[in-house]
């Protein structure tokens, strides 16, 4: 994989603990400051208990001086995640008993490991929502980005968590153009159980459309959990294609799924020599795969031009066609709000204020 970022070769080194059969000899002649730099990256793609504890029982079996260094960084994931996780819980219980139906989506799905923020579906009204975390837990609202506004979702600092809470209410997607899916959504949770502490999750078809929207129509990036996640949850044989072409359909983004899933399978197929099985109708929507992602910048990037545009383009045609004219009006607003993003960034270094 090309590497742009000066990272070197550490991507590959998680790939290959991540989906590789064999643990990665290069780890041996990191020095300490190598090893802090993989650990950053490792923090970054939220894989940390996913490919470190490897590293730290080989490094514990030849006496590796940087043991340590290892078992520590994974103590200290654990601690924070152990401490998210208890807070997260009460949130979502203090909110479903004021009557706001909650689900917990994406962050639980990197689990051993955890994002950096915890975020949260409801379609209660906002008011509802800010009373009770203010209430409740004291929280404090983030600034709100324009994209933030569009999308209707809110950010929330809660006292002795180190997470924000990031609260989708009522729409998904970039410009809030998504409101059957997050429906769908709530309808369809189930309860998942994650060290004592219970939570609401969507179900697999759910996810996949989430990681869509988040990954091929905002970020235009991948993690290394999002690959991994993804194949766990393609193996683990509980995904309703059926359901997910209905789904992504309704949204406009059949197209946009089905090269999410090649691209996942690619990514993994370059690491173990094999890809994840995908249905014939995934392969013939997708537009591209995992030779058009590049490591730059520390992410796997998908490219915006000409690739990310077209499924863009098919999105907004199948909203218009669909009859979604609301959902059609926010998200023919996103490349006024990607233009305005890219003049930010070039200015001050952040697009933060846009998206």
């Amino acid at each position: 994989m090309t590497d742009h970022s000066g990272s070197n070769g550490h991507i590959d080194i998680l790939s290959e603990l991540l989906f590789g059969s064999e643990f990665p000899q290069s780890l041996f002649s990191e020095d300490a400051g190598g090893l802090e730099r993989l650990l950053a990256l490792a923090n970054s793609h939220h894989v940390i208990l996913r490919t470190f504890p490897e590293i730290n029982r080989t490094f514990e079996e030849h006496n590796n001086p940087n043991a340590p260094f290892v078992g520590i960084a994974i103590q200290d994931e654990k601690t924070r995640i152990s401490q998210a996780l208890a807070s997260l819980e009460t949130i979502c219980d203090a909110l479903i008993a004021a009557g706001h139906p909650v689900t917990v989506i994406k962050s639980l799905e990197h689990y051993p490991d955890l994002g950096s923020d915890l975020d949260l579906f409801s379609n209660a009204s906002p008011a509802q929502i800010l009373r009770i975390m203010r209430q409740n837990f004291g929280a404090e609202l983030a600034p709100r980005s324009w994209g933030d506004r569009l999308a209707n979702k809110w950010n929330f600092v809660v006292p002795h968590l180190k997470e924000l809470i990031e609260a989708h209410i009522g729409r998904l997607g970039q410009t809030g153009e998504q409101v059957a899916l997050g429906d769908s959504l709530i309808a369809h949770s189930c309860v998942r159980e994650i060290e004592g502490h219970r939570f609401r999750v969507p179900d697999p078809a759910d996810r996949l459309i989430l990681s869509t929207l988040q990954r091929m129509y905002r970020h235009y990036y991948l993690r290394l959990c999002d690959v991994a996640d993804t194949c766990t949850l393609l193996e683990s044989q509980q995904v309703d294609f059926d359901r997910l072409r209905h789904l992504a359909d309704l949204g406009g983004m059949w197209k946009g799924v089905s090269t999410f899933l090649r691209v996942v399978s690619d990514y993994v197929e370059r690491y173990r020599g094999r890809g994840v099985f995908l249905p014939a109708a995934v392969q013939q929507a997708a537009q591209f795969g995992g030779d058009q992602v590049t490591f730059q910048r520390g992410f796997l990037r998908i490219p915006i031009m000409p690739h990310s545009a077209r499924l863009y383009a098919a999105q907004l045609g199948a909203l218009i066609a669909n009859g979604e004219l609301r959902g059609s009006m926010r998200l023919s607003l996103l490349p006024c709000l990607a233009t305005a993003a890219l003049v930010e960034y070039r200015m001050t270094g952040s697009d933060k204020g846009v998206w």
